[in-house]
C-alpha cells in the first residue's frame, strides 16, 4: 500500500483488459479521458496537485492504440501500462493498480463501458459530499438506451439460475421475482439508492483507503462474483451508493452467452461466494 500524507491525484482509475475488443477498448478510453478533462476543469486549488492516473493493466493480447497514451499525458493525466504478469484474473490484476494507488479514489473500470462527459466530475462531486459512501454505482444502459439493473439484492442460488440460464418464456413467468432481485423497484427512478447489497464490477468509484482497507478484491476469484464479494466487504467500512446521475454505457454480455468455459468459471465463483457468506437456495 502507498499512502501518504497528501494523495498524488484525486482519482486512479485501473482497467484490466484480456483479448480486448480494439473498438470498445478505444471507445471505453477516448470517453474516459473526455470524462476527465471535465472533471479537470471544476479543480480545486487545495485539492491534490494530480487529477488522474491512469493503469492499463494487460492480462495479455492487448495491442495498445497508437496515440493512446498520448492524449492522457497531454493532459497531465499519468498513463502507465502494466503487462508481463500473465492472464492473472480480473480481481488481481486491477489489485495491481489499487494496492499501489496514492489517491483520493479509485475507479475499477471495464474495457467495455463509454462514459457521459459529466460522469467524472458527478461522480467526484457525490464522492466529496457525503464522507461515509466508501462505492459508487452509475446508472447503466445498454447500446440502445435502455436502463441496465446493476444493483443486486442478496442472491439466491434460484435467482442465478433464472437470470443467467434460463429461457426468455420461463424468465417471464418469474419476473417479479427477477426484478425484485435487481433492486427495480428501487432503481428505477432517479433518486439515489443508499445501501444496495451488490453492485456491478462495470464501473466502481471507491474511497481508495476503504478499498485499500479491506484489501481490494479477493484474488481467490478469477472471473465474476469478485464484484459482489468486493461490495459485501466494501459495506462492513462504508456505505455504498447507486447514483443516476452518473451515466455509462455498458456493452457487457453474460456468462452464458459467452459459452461453456465461462459457465464453468461462473460455477466456480459462485460455489467460493456462497460457501463464504452463505447458501439461500429459493
Amino acid at each position: 500500500m502507498n499512502r501518504t500524507a497528501r494523495p498524488d491525484c484525486w482519482v486512479s482509475i485501473s482497467v484490466v483488459t484480456y483479448h480486448p475488443d480494439r473498438r470498445l477498448l478505444e471507445e471505453t478510453m477516448d470517453t474516459l479521458a473526455d470524462a476527465l478533462e471535465v472533471l479537470a476543469s471544476k479543480r480545486t486549488s487545495d485539492g491534490p496537485p494530480s487529477i488522474a492516473g491512469i493503469w492499463l493493466v494487460d492480462n495479455g493480447g492487448t495491442q495498445v492504440p497508437a496515440g493512446m497514451a498520448e492524449r492522457f499525458v497531454r493532459k497531465q493525466f499519468e498513463f502507465t501500462v502494466v503487462s508481463g504478469h500473465g492472464n492473472v484474473g480480473y480481481g488481481r490484476g486491477h489489485n495491481l493498480a489499487i494496492m499501489a494507488a496514492n489517491s483520493e479514489f479509485h475507479l475499477v473500470l471495464n474495457p467495455d463501458v463509454r462514459l457521459s462527459k459529466d460522469a467524472m466530475a458527478n461522480a467526484v462531486d457525490f464522492m466529496m459530499r457525503h464522507e461515509a459512501v466508501g462505492m459508487l454505482a452509475p446508472y447503466v444502459s445498454d447500446d440502445d438506451g435502455k436502463q441496465q439493473y446493476l444493483c443486486r439484492r442478496f442472491p439466491k442460488v434460484a435467482d442465478l439460475v433464472l437470470r443467467g440460464f434460463a429461457p426468455r418464456s420461463v424468465q417471464r413467468m418469474f419476473r417479479h421475482r427477477l426484478d425484485r432481485y435487481e433492486m427495480r423497484d428501487r432503481c428505477a427512478s432517479n433518486a439515489d439508492v443508499w445501501d444496495p447489497a451488490i453492485v456491478s464490477g462495470c464501473f466502481m468509484l471507491c474511497r481508495t483507503r476503504a478499498l485499500q482497507a479491506v484489501g481490494g478484491f479477493d484474488p481467490s476469484y478469477f472471473l465474476y462474483f469478485e464484484d459482489y464479494d468486493l461490495s459485501l466487504r466494501i459495506a462492513k467500512v462504508a456505505r455504498l451508493v447507486y447514483c443516476p446521475a452518473v451515466r455509462i454505457v455498458h456493452h457487457g454480455g453474460g456468462a452464458a452467452r459467452k459459452g461453456a468455459k465461462h459457465i464453468r468459471m461462473f460455477a466456480v465463483s459462485a460455489v467460493r461466494f456462497f460457501n463464504r457468506f452463505g447458501w439461500r437456495w429459493l
